[in-house]
């Protein structure tokens, strides 16, 4: 089984005494999104944990506990996101510069194969145009190339509880030409820096740009990690052009503190009653 931790909120920024607590008692109890009466147990036995992928936007507070990870006998990698946006978009996110230390003290410790970045989302509004982010985009390579091995993208998409703050920003879904522009460029300054680029879940097809399309729970990066040749499934509970390999996330949404404008994971008033003594993220359960 491979643990999701999380696409649902940054369990590393701000839940990493919970998880923590949970890989000791070796279980934990998620309650399905959809369903708030059906909640299941998973067994957290690191023999029964092929890889746990973590997502995360500053996994600083979360180090301290690598060593106890790795010594649990847990294998993992992260899904790092480092975006070039100002605190009007990401409002809790954090200084960019100290990101990035943590960011290349990440790697330099568990090994640039397992911190992938994500340039994710891609945003144009009247700050944010192909310009910006070509010289954002050079910037960060600089500074990451020699930390990293991939960097996912993909394109803002518009959720309708998040119309209001699209529209006061002036965000703006891009046209297939627009991708194509911005995949262009991205591409070619990844190339200089030997930063490989794939797309997360797009509708358009970037294989002329030389961007394959990802697989964010990638199975073959999981036998990379493992040494390992197991063979998994496609998750039939993402959406339909998402290529992942089957996970269960043990996160919950409406609780990422980073509160950025854009995130389909905010979907209404943050949940309350955290506890990191708690079977579960949020909720009643001890």
């Amino acid at each position: 089984m491979i643990i999701s931790a999380s696409r649902r909120t940054d369990i590393p920024a701000f839940y990493g005494e919970w998880f923590i607590k949970r890989l000791r008692e070796k279980k934990v109890f998620v309650r399905n999104p959809m369903n708030a009466g059906q909640v299941t147990e998973l067994a957290l036995d690191p023999q029964n944990i092929d890889c746990i992928v973590f997502w995360t936007k500053n996994p600083k507070n979360f180090l301290q506990y690598l060593d106890e990870i790795d010594s649990l006998g847990y294998r993992y990698y992260f899904q790092f996101t480092l975006t070039p946006y100002n605190a009007a978009l990401e409002r809790n996110v954090g200084d960019k510069a100290e990101i990035i230390e943590t960011f290349i003290e990440l790697s330099q410790r568990i090994g640039k194969e397992r911190v992938i970045w994500r340039y994710d989302p891609i945003i144009f509004s009247e700050t944010y145009s192909l310009a910006y982010h070509e010289r954002a985009f050079a910037s960060l390579c600089t500074k990451l190339r020699c930390y990293t091995e991939k960097c996912v993208i993909s394109f803002i998409d518009r959720y309708g509880f998040l119309e209001k703050d699209f529209t006061a920003l002036k965000i703006h879904e891009l046209s297939a030409a627009e991708c194509g522009l911005v995949a262009k460029s991205i591409c070619k300054i990844a190339e200089k820096y030997t930063i490989r680029v794939c797309s997360c879940c797009e509708k358009i097809d970037l294989d002329e740009y030389r961007i394959a399309r990802n697989k964010c729970i990638d199975d073959e990066l999981v036998n990379r990690i493992c040494g390992s040749k197991l063979k998994y499934r496609k998750d039939a509970g993402q959406r339909e052009r998402c290529r992942c390999t089957a996970s269960r996330d043990i996160g919950a949404y409406n609780t990422c503190r980073h509160n950025c404008v854009y995130c389909y994971a905010k979907r209404g008033p943050e949940k309350a009653g955290y506890n990191p003594d708690s079977s579960e993220l949020y909720g009643p359960l001890p």
